[in-house]
C-alpha cells in the first residue's frame, strides 16, 4: 500500500466550434462517428451535467436537436433511453449513439431524407479543458474530510467522474486514493458505488462528506 498524499484538481472548459455540422440524420451519425471525443463528451456527459437541475432532465444534444429540430420523437426517445454514464470509455459511447441512429434511419426510409432547415443544423462543439491544482492536499481521512468542504463542485465533478470517463481511469481518483493509500476498502466502494449525475453537485459534495464522516467514528 504506498501513503501519498491526494491532491486535489480543478478544471475549466471552453466549448469551441469544430465546423462539423449535420442537416439530417445519416449525417449526424456519421460525424459522431468521426468528430473527437471531446465533442461526443461535451454533447453528452457535459450537456448532462450543466442541466441537471432542469426536470425533466435532457438526457444528451442528440437526443434535443432530434425531438426538437427533427422531430422524430421515437428516435429521440431511444437516444433519451441511452445511460451515457455506464459507458467506460467515449468511444464505445460513440457507437451505441451512431448505431442507434443509423438503425432507425434503416427502419424508417423517410426519415432518410429529411433535412432540417438552414441555420438549424447539429453544430458539433468540443470541450477544451483546462486543469490546474485547487491548492488542496489531503494525508489521511481527517484531512480529506475537510479538503471535500472547501474545494469547488468543479473540482469534485473532476475528480469524481470526468477523470474517469476522459481519461480512461478505472475508478474514480477518490475511490482510488482511499483504497491504494489509505486501505480503505469499504469507503473506496461506497463511493465508486455512486452515480455523480444522481445528485446535484452540492449534494454529491453532502452526500461523500457524509460517508466520509461514517468512517470516521
Amino acid at each position: 500500500m504506498k501513503e501519498e498524499p491526494f491532491r486535489f484538481y480543478s478544471r475549466l472548459n471552453l466549448s469551441e466550434l469544430t465546423g462539423i455540422r449535420a442537416a439530417t440524420l445519416l449525417q449526424l451519425a456519421k460525424c459522431i462517428k468521426q468528430a473527437p471525443d471531446s465533442c461526443i463528451y461535451h454533447h453528452t456527459h457535459r450537456y448532462l451535467q450543466i442541466h441537471q437541475h432542469i426536470c425533466p432532465e435532457p438526457p444528451n444534444d442528440f437526443a434535443y436537436w432530434v425531438s426538437t429540430i427533427m422531430k422524430e420523437e421515437e428516435l429521440a426517445e431511444k437516444l433519451t433511453s441511452i445511460d451515457v454514464i455506464r459507458f467506460p470509455s467515449i468511444s464505445e459511447l460513440r457507437k451505441t449513439v451512431a448505431q442507434v441512429i443509423t438503425d432507425y434511419v434503416s427502419g424508417n426510409p423517410k426519415a432518410k431524407f429529411k433535412f432540417a432547415k438552414q441555420n438549424q443544423e447539429f453544430h458539433f462543439i468540443k470541450s477544451v479543458s483546462f486543469i490546474f491544482f485547487a491548492k488542496q492536499e489531503a494525508y489521511d481521512l481527517k484531512s480529506f474530510l475537510g479538503a471535500l468542504q472547501k474545494v469547488t463542485i468543479s473540482s469534485i465533478y473532476f475528480h469524481m467522474f470526468e477523470s474517469k470517463i476522459r481519461l480512461g481511469k478505472e475508478s474514480n481518483d477518490f475511490s482510488f486514493w482511499l483504497a491504494e493509500s489509505l486501505g480503505e476498502d469499504e469507503l473506496a466502494h461506497r463511493i465508486s458505488s455512486l452515480d455523480p449525475y444522481a445528485f446535484t453537485m452540492e449534494g454529491l459534495r453532502f452526500k461523500l462528506i457524509a460517508l466520509v464522516k461514517n468512517s470516521l467514528k
